[in-house]
């Protein structure tokens, strides 16, 4: 497996406002116009969140972060939305993005939440592999997407262990 190197920064870190680009970009390719989905970068920091950017040989290659959420889901407490889970496309296949999951796992518990949730699309059936292998269930539709015949939710009970 490849080494990730994880570092936590803020959402306006320029790597991450490139690599947020790249997915946009993805979005318009896959669903015809980008992700519009409200994001505020406070939610993201002072304990409400975190963003993590990962390299590879100092050359920035995958994002990932949680925030708090109000959703209620899998009878658990506290609550994290998994956010921006993106990998470059020359550097998919190789693991980084489960690296990245399980760095957003272990932070979130840390932090003391006892559930992650996503919203993710059918036109990404590449990260519903990656969420459902990992563990991860279907459950109610949630946020801005609510409703949407082309997102999906899912959501995990995360060990208070890890």
């Amino acid at each position: 497996m490849v080494s990730l190197e994880l570092t936590p920064v803020g959402y306006d870190h320029p790597d991450v406002v490139a690599l947020v680009a790249a997915v946009q970009a993805e979005y318009v390719e896959r669903y015809g116009s980008p992700d519009d989905g409200p994001v505020d970068l406070s939610e993201f920091a002072d304990g409400n969140g975190l963003f993590l950017l990962g390299r590879i040989d100092g050359i920035p290659v995958a994002t990932g972060a949680w925030r708090r959420s109000p959703v209620v889901a899998l009878g658990g407490g506290p609550t994290a939305e998994l956010k921006r889970m993106y990998v470059v496309p020359e550097r998919r296949g190789q693991g980084l993005a489960r690296q990245v999951l399980g760095e957003l796992e272990r932070t979130a518990v840390l932090a003391g939440f006892d559930v992650l949730v996503l919203e993710t699309g059918l036109k990404q059936p590449e990260a519903i592999g990656l969420y459902t292998s990992a563990g991860y269930q279907a459950i109610p539709g949630f946020g801005y997407y609510c409703g949407s015949e082309l997102s999906r939710c899912f959501g995990r009970r995360i060990a208070r262990e890890a």
